[in-house]
């Protein structure tokens, strides 16, 4: 059998990574035969020509579509066009959106046949399976499905216990050179599950409250290996990466022990690290860690379940510092209780954390299918003013409280905006007049080649003007005839250009090959794992 797995659309920025979830379901599908593709439409451009181009080539029996809540709409735009193209294939969709509303998903979209709920590597291989065999799916837990007019929903199938007997994540299908052309991270995991229960919260939904590890064998062959594709950041995705502290230290150490010089950064909560985790993590190439604190009002904090304080926040803020993590602590404003009054005190104390060698930042309640949060929005005093999923991206509010309305929500996004763009502003003239340190130069330089990179990918700039017939072979001067061509069909300036191009050329993100007269340039999209 045929499986094409697909990551729709949705912004870069909310994006940063190549689909780990999605590696892991190809990587099952594989160890049981079936021929897998994954097209990732966040680096790729999608259109109805471009999807039907595959299906005729491809020929899949199987498309499995994933779908965080706001990549939800570009999804069923793929499955219209599945459908459309061939109503034969089988469609089938995951991920923590449709985990937690399937049956009215079913029910609204009648273009899906199926949807996988929560962890889905056993369920969909048993799917493959059972259509192979006779087509009857009755049997298979965690599914939902059409039986006629009627939707099915099977037994609920529990997490997977050991995690260790699930294969290795088929990254070999990814276009992992193309998020590393943007300088974008990759990820990994050590460990599913989260123990702790905060009502905004999908994650522990998905993947269930018992922490299952990899061993720390495991856990740093993928590390190393990662290490070797030269990415600019690995990001250990785990719920929680502190959760055991001798799962910390024992990964710290093989990590210290093999010699691996490589960065990396991770999740933690305020209240599970401390000096000696801090200086072990830091000693096995940890430079960042995201905290999650939400709110700087004790009374909020309670009412959303987070069981921490405000101290404890500080107190990891100094001690990553001083261990030379940088601590980025997390808000998200109006949750149930916010007031005029607690947005300012968060404000503030983020300012503190500021003062202590922190970054942080703010986001907004998104009350996502599956948290307790929505489904008691009423009990919470909360009133939740959109279910347009493309706005669930956490820039601005699409909730309000008794005394928050979403104006005033907004107006400090606004604030925080302006605030972000006044400091890269200043860089960037800094920059221009000479003065801007080279640690701001060069985050300046990222960010525009990442911008000209992406825009591109996005317009398929290289695939339409790569390719031409030339009678001087060199490599010189083919990039130069390259960064001229483009610069002719585009509005993008010289010199950032050649510096984009020259820089994705020296990183082999963008290649060329020369064979008799024809010179052909192309992204470098899958990597040798």
């Amino acid at each position: 059998m045929r499986f094409l797995l697909i990551n729709p659309y949705s912004p870069i920025s909310e994006t940063a990574s190549p689909s780990l979830g999605l590696a892991f379901i190809a990587g099952a599908l594989e160890r049981i035969g079936v021929e897998v593709r994954i097209l990732d439409f966040v680096v790729f451009p999608y259109t109805r020509e471009i999807m039907e181009s595959v299906l005729k080539e491809f020929k899949p029996d199987f498309v499995g579509v994933t779908a965080v809540t706001i990549a939800f709409d570009s999804a069923m735009e793929v499955i219209r066009d599945v459908k459309a193209a061939d109503p034969d294939i089988l469609t089938v969709m995951g991920g923590p959106h449709v985990s937690f509303c399937a049956r009215e998903t079913m029910q609204a979209f009648p273009e899906i046949d199926f949807i996988v709920v929560r962890e889905g590597e056993e369920t969909v291989t048993e799917l493959v399976r059972a259509t192979e065999k006779d087509r009857r799916w009755d049997g298979i837990k965690g599914l939902v499905y059409r039986d006629g007019s009627e939707i099915i929903q099977t037994e609920d199938r529990g997490y997977v216990q050991d995690v260790e007997a699930l294969p290795s994540p088929a990254r070999h299908l990814l276009p992992l050179g193309r998020y590393r052309a943007l300088n974008l991270g990759i990820t990994m995991t050590s460990s599913r599950g989260c123990p702790f229960r905060c009502i905004f919260c999908v994650g522990r939904q998905m993947v269930g409250q018992k922490v299952r590890y990899w061993s720390p064998t495991h856990v740093v062959d993928e590390l190393e290996q990662l290490a070797a594709l030269n990415f600019i950041q690995i990001s250990i995705a785990d719920d929680l990466f502190t959760a055991n502290k001798s799962h910390c230290h024992a990964v710290c150490d093989e990590i210290i022990r093999r010699g691996i010089k490589t960065t990396w950064a991770t999740f933690a909560r305020v209240d599970t690290v401390t000096e000696e985790l801090l200086a072990k993590m830091k000693a096995a190439g940890c430079n960042g860690l995201l905290f999650g604190v939400e709110s700087a009002n004790a009374e909020i904090l309670k009412i959303i379940d987070k069981r921490i304080t405000t101290e404890q926040v500080e107190n990891a803020a100094r001690i990553c510092t001083d261990a030379g993590i940088t601590p980025c602590m997390s808000f998200i404003l109006g949750l149930p209780g916010e007031t005029p009054e607690s947005i300012r005190e968060s404000q503030a104390f983020g300012e503190k954390l500021k003062s202590l060698g922190a970054m942080y930042g703010f986001h907004f309640l998104a009350p996502f299918p599956g948290t307790k949060v929505r489904e008691e929005n009423e009990s919470y005093g909360l009133k939740i003013l959109s279910n347009d999923w493309k706005e669930y991206h956490a820039n601005r509010a699409i909730v309000e409280t008794e005394f928050a309305s979403q104006a005033m929500l907004n107006e400090v996004a606004d604030q925080w905006d302006n605030e972000i763009k006044k400091y890269y502003d200043e860089l960037r003239q800094s920059c221009e007049r000479g003065d801007a340190s080279e640690e701001a130069k060069s985050a300046i330089r990222g960010m525009d080649r990442s911008a000209i990179i992406h825009d591109l990918m996005m317009k398929q700039v290289i695939e339409n003007t790569g390719t031409w017939i030339s009678e001087n072979g060199s490599q010189a001067k083919a990039f130069e005839m390259l960064v001229d061509r483009i610069a002719k069909s585009t509005d993008v300036k010289f010199d950032p250009l050649f510096d984009a191009l020259q820089h994705a050329v020296q990183h082999d993100n963008l290649k060329c090959t020369v064979e008799n007269d024809r010179v052909r340039w192309d992204w470098n999209d899958y990597l040798e794992i």
